[in-house]
């Protein structure tokens, strides 16, 4: 429902109902993390990319499984992360056809970086909940997660 003094067709009807505030905040988190990695020269791909890899090495397929990306995306984005100095590609000892992905220096400090800036702006939303808001905040987040739900995470097909 759009109010004549509200020409963006967003009026505020009342609060939202759960899938609108997740989607809305959802909406909130790509653009800090876009912002962020905007000022690195990164698409949100990326920095998923980097933050991936700061604490690992991973395989191909299973970065691809991860972010959602089949074998020519990776190999384009990994190949595009490579040009710039952030990834090497390093033969598995475990699978002689395949390769495993490390961040170089650059790329680390660049993924700390990322991660700082993105969580100071993320901090910055939740600055004005109380500490206990915060914590019951992250605990129903994280229960959502698929690897704390129990869920694949991989998108629902839809007829």
């Amino acid at each position: 429902m759009t109010h004549e003094s509200d020409p963006s067709g967003l009026a505020d009807d009342g609060p939202p109902n759960t899938v609108d505030a997740l989607v809305q905040l959802s909406f909130l988190i790509h653009r800090i993390v876009s912002a962020a990695g905007a000022e690195h020269d990164l698409s949100v791909i990326q920095i998923r990319l980097l933050g991936i890899l700061r604490d690992r090495q991973a395989g191909m397929v299973g970065l691809g499984r991860h972010l959602g990306l089949d074998k020519s995306s990776m190999t384009g984005l990994v190949g595009r992360a490579e040009k710039r100095g952030l990834v090497e590609r390093t033969p598995s000892p475990y699978d002689g056809r395949a390769v495993l992905v490390t961040l170089t220096p650059e790329g680390r400090r660049l993924a700390g970086q990322c991660a700082d800036e993105i969580g100071r702006r993320v901090n910055a939303l939740t600055d004005e909940l109380p500490a206990d808001g915060r914590a019951r905040l992250t605990e129903l987040a994280a229960s959502l997660l698929p690897a704390r739900s129990g869920r694949s995470g991989a998108p629902e097909r839809t007829r």
